[in-house]
């Protein structure tokens, strides 16, 4: 997902990614007690049945299932802020404190295939940072076009 607030009033143009969510969080615990409800139903049949061992790995099983899914969910809490103002393209990755800043009047951004998809890259004397690597393909060609607009924009503002 981009959310992009542009530049007004003195203020930098912020472009916000993060990664699409399907569930709340509440959404994911209601999936995770219906599936764990499931498993332990059918471990309690299994053990109606004779195998008293059944509703053990049940437990197990949904505790597994509830990690993972709960770390996958975790894992959208990821996302990057790009801040555009006069002196610096800046991108800071969150929940870390990683910041690159970029001059934005010589980065360059990029489009190139590799491993499979397209990588979006900013580039300026030598190095290279990859943005939106966790967004689908269209989002990435998206940003592409709109961090190229951006920086066309303030380029010819700064010539002016």
């Amino acid at each position: 997902m981009i959310v992009l607030r542009p530049a007004f009033g003195g203020l930098p143009c912020v472009l916000w990614l993060r990664p699409n969510r399907v569930l709340s969080r509440r959404g994911l615990r209601r999936l995770i007690m219906v599936l764990a409800t499931l498993a332990l139903m059918t471990a309690g049949l299994g053990a109606w049945q004779g195998d008293v061992f059944a509703p053990l790995f049940a437990l197990i099983e949904a505790s597994a299932m509830a990690i993972a899914l709960s770390v996958a969910w975790r894992a959208g809490d990821r996302s990057e802020r790009i801040t555009l103002d006069d002196t610096s393209l800046e991108v800071q990755i969150l929940p870390g404190r990683r910041c690159t800043r970029f001059q934005p009047y010589w980065v360059r951004v990029l489009l190139e295939s590799g491993e499979g998809r397209y990588r979006l890259l900013l580039s300026s004397h030598g190095r290279k940072l990859e943005v939106g690597a966790f967004l689908a393909e269209e989002e990435r060609a998206e940003l592409f076009r709109k961090l190229r607009a951006l920086l066309a924009d303030f380029q010819t503002q700064q010539r002016r």
